[in-house]
């Protein structure tokens, strides 16, 4: 994976991102940073709305801009809520669309002390359904 620093990096940008969340139902703010395979750093936050299922997610968020930006390969990212007596990963729909871009993401879960815990986003979806299925 990336250098300590960028780790570190990373893993501050997440937490910033957390603070910019809007989710006055809910109230459990998340942020989410993506390393992109060129090295940018693109953020995400979870955007609620009064009707719940259009709720969008703080990783699905960062990849909707990174793609916005140009961006379609990544390396990493980091992960982060108010939890703070435990790692919580993303969702399973959010782990879907990141296995959208590849398998070999190292995934940084972090706790809002800056604490984190790395693991693979194989390791959290397991047997997943990937364009490679599709013959892409």
């Amino acid at each position: 994976m990336a250098d300590n620093a960028k780790v570190k990096e990373l893993v501050l940008k997440c937490m910033h991102a957390r603070e910019m969340a809007y989710c006055p139902y809910s109230r459990f703010p998340v942020g989410a940073a993506i390393l992109t395979a060129d090295g940018a750093i693109i953020t995400g936050c979870n955007v609620e709305n009064a009707s719940f299922g259009l709720t969008v997610c703080a990783e699905r968020t960062a990849i909707q801009r990174a793609v916005a930006e140009g961006h379609r390969k990544f390396t990493a990212i980091a992960v982060t809520c108010d939890i703070k007596d435990s790692f919580v990963g993303p969702c399973g729909a959010c782990r879907q669309v990141l296995i959208e871009f590849g398998t070999d993401w190292v995934v940084y879960l972090t706790k809002p002390d800056g604490s984190y815990k790395e693991t693979s986003l194989k390791e959290l979806l397991p047997l997943a359904f990937t364009p490679a299925h599709l013959g892409n």
